[in-house]
């Protein structure tokens, strides 16, 4: 199996300050990767890193063949790669339909989502489609952030805190949703405190500590360890 996206000795930080320090990560092709770890960890400074919002310091981030570290923004989403951002910040001005429209236009030029791909994936979205950002519910908002990225028809998917913020019932839609997505050929990096969730959608658990990787293993392995959770994340 290839890797879609392969981090390695990757240093960042902001203002001259150490975050991640020498992280290893791969993502397999086709393969759901849970990032987890305590708040503090470097896990959003590792997805802004990857995703070319912050330049790291030395390493490397191979996106397939290519060599991404310290390439910009709009580069690295060309290449295949689309963040669901924590907070998802929509664009509060304008309409779902808007959104959508949007962000296909910068999509790769080999289109396999289309906007009304996404309505029928969410029904909730079509219905609201000429309600602006700012109009949608917490769970609305966060099914648009996602519609946003696939629209862009990415290779690997980076979700940063999907359920941050939402009801369990609105989490559980949402994770509905995302293993829905299997079998559609998208890799993802998923960055997540609900364990509950993680562990339905990954593949496999890495976890990051003090901005280094400190475990690796299959989904069901992490789950059936408990002592090897509470020691990493300090849950039973």
């Amino acid at each position: 199996m290839t890797d879609v996206l392969t981090v390695r000795e990757l240093r960042a930080g902001y203002a001259g300050t150490t975050v991640l320090d020498g992280v290893d990560l791969t993502v397999p092709e086709g393969a759901v990767v849970a990032l987890l770890g305590r708040n503090g960890a470097g896990k959003t400074t590792l997805v802004h890193a990857i995703m070319g919002l912050l330049k790291p310091y030395s390493g490397s981030i191979r996106i397939g063949d290519r060599e991404m570290a310290g390439v910009a923004a709009h580069t690295v989403a060309r290449s295949g790669v689309a963040i669901v951002p924590q907070g998802r910040r929509v664009f509060a001005p304008l309409t779902v339909e808007e959104n959508l429209r949007l962000a296909a236009g910068r999509g790769r030029s080999r289109q396999t989502w289309t906007v009304e791909r996404i309505y029928e994936l969410m029904p909730r979205l079509a219905e609201r489609r000429a309600h602006r950002g700012d109009q949608l519910s917490g769970g609305e908002q966060q099914m648009l952030a996602i519609g946003r990225a696939l629209v862009r028809a990415p290779r690997l998917l980076l979700l940063d805190e999907p359920s941050d913020g939402l009801a369990p019932a609105i989490v559980t839609q949402i994770a509905d949703l995302l293993d829905g997505l299997r079998g559609e050929g998208i890799s993802a990096l998923l960055v997540e405190q609900d364990l509950h969730l993680a562990f339905r959608l990954a593949d496999e658990v890495t976890v990051m500590r003090k901005g280094q990787i400190v475990h690796r293993s299959p989904t069901s392995e992490f789950r059936a360890d408990r002592a090897r959770a509470h020691a990493l994340l300090g849950v039973g």
